[in-house]
């Protein structure tokens, strides 16, 4: 069987195109060893990636943050981006879509530290969104919690490079999901003001007003972005502000914005509803009727045909 109709997912790793089953890399690998990495995730919308330019061009300066050299510039990576998702593309169902997942390591640990010459790992990889186990956040809304676990403050690691130290938030998701199964966590930072999700940014609606975390707190995200841009829009105010749980508790709406989600309505904060639980709300409601005319996809629709 040819590669092109095989029924095993084909990814890129380092020049090649190989079957996922083949895509390894050493123990010795700094990605592996110490999370020595940066990555980047976008999406399909009817199998073409959407924003992928952004999301390169943000992995291009996490690898300039970290100090590695990948070998490729931004037009590659969007031209191995979209072959991956070519050569995939028979293994994807009518209603699904894609993550689309770019890695890049320092390569191979080197006795002489991580600033000696390496060769980068490049991996370009593709995965089914999971729509079925998400859909039910698009009827009953995100449940949100905060946890203890407080988010690496900027002075130590800027959220702004997105890297494979995720401890932190995986840490945040246990501790979550000990109390709320099916919460997703959104930390505090060290001064006791909201900042993020893993790989989700949180937006609030006081007064028709739509308020979110400053981005210097943040890994401001492509979704995020772009939910700030159709605010503009539609004459929406926004502020980026210093966010507390009490802003969360006695907001009037809130919502989710994720490079998979796109933007989904919140439900319940810390165990209650948001305002009288009607989801999504009339700000919201705008805003996802926006979005879907932006991406050309009834993204909700999409999820909601997963429902069992």
């Amino acid at each position: 069987m040819s590669e092109s109709l095989s029924n095993e997912r084909v990814v890129y790793l380092n020049g090649e195109f190989v079957p996922e089953s083949r895509a390894t890399i050493p123990i010795s690998d700094r990605g592996f060893i110490y999370g020595d990495a940066v990555f980047d995730t976008a999406r399909t919308f009817g199998g073409k990636i959407y924003r992928l330019r952004e999301h390169v061009e943000r992995l291009m300066r996490s690898l300039r943050y970290v100090q590695i050299d990948p070998g490729l510039d931004a037009d590659k990576f969007c031209a191995i981006s979209e072959q991956v998702v070519e050569r995939n593309a028979h293994l994807l169902g009518p209603s699904d879509d894609y993550w689309v997942i770019l890695r890049v390591t320092r390569g191979s640990n080197n006795p002489n530290g991580p600033g000696d010459r390496a060769e980068p790992t490049v991996i370009v990889t593709c995965v089914p969104l999971p729509l079925a186990k998400r859909a039910s956040l698009f009827r009953d809304g995100i449940e949100v919690v905060v946890p203890s676990t407080r988010r690496t403050p900027p002075e130590c690691l800027n959220p702004a490079a997105k890297t494979h130290n995720y401890l932190n938030l995986i840490v945040a998701g246990l501790e979550t999901q000990k109390s709320a199964p099916d919460a997703w966590p959104v930390l505090l930072d060290t001064r006791g003001f909201l900042t993020e999700g893993s790989g989700s940014n949180i937006f609030l609606v006081h007064g028709g007003k739509v308020r979110t975390p400053k981005a210097q707190y943040v890994l401001a995200g492509v979704s995020r972005a772009v939910t700030l841009d159709l605010c503009r829009g539609l004459s929406i105010e926004i502020q980026e502000d210093d966010l507390s749980p009490y802003d969360a508790a006695t907001a009037d709406e809130a919502f989710i914005t994720s490079t998979s989600l796109c933007l989904c309505p919140m439900g319940k904060f810390n165990g209650r509803p948001v305002a009288d639980g009607t989801v999504p709300g009339p700000v919201t409601t705008r805003l996802m009727e926006a979005y879907k005319a932006e991406v050309k996809t009834d993204y909700v629709a999409q999820y909601l045909g997963h429902l069992a």
